[in-house]
């Protein structure tokens, strides 16, 4: 009966893990200044990408973005904010230059990544937040 038990409980643990996957997004979600705070709220680990249409940077970004958001789903979840058409959080948040990331653990800023970075310094970055 032991055996059997172990048995069930991994195959919960399994299904409960799927469960929570689905719900983490694979590919960046578009927030908005309406729906800013409970985006940030809503995963442990958010990372925001700061963009405009006219940014080639920003563009050239995108990807990279796209990538992570596949590569790391359940762990981190992607926005994108056009700060065009969202002013507000990008005040708040002093956006002068874009692209620009901020990150977010448990609803909380905690750092921001500037300007058009190799995927390999976001993870770097992102890392020891995981």
């Amino acid at each position: 009966m032991d055996e059997l038990e172990a048995i069930r409980k991994k195959k919960m643990e399994q299904i409960i893990k799927k469960q929570e996957l689905g719900s983490y997004p694979d590919k960046p979600v578009i927030v908005t200044d309406a729906d800013f705070n409970q985006f940030i709220s809503k995963y442990p680990l958010v990372v925001v990408d700061c963009w405009a249409e006219w940014c080639g940077p920003c563009r050239m970004l995108a990807p990279t973005i796209d990538e992570l958001a596949t590569q790391y789903r359940g762990k981190i979840v992607f926005g994108k904010l056009d700060t065009d058409n969202s002013r507000a959080t990008s005040m708040q948040y002093k956006i002068s230059s874009i692209p620009a990331m901020l990150v977010f653990k448990n609803g909380n800023f905690v750092g921001q990544i500037i300007g058009a970075v190799p995927k390999e310094q976001i993870v770097k970055q992102l890392q020891p937040l995981m």
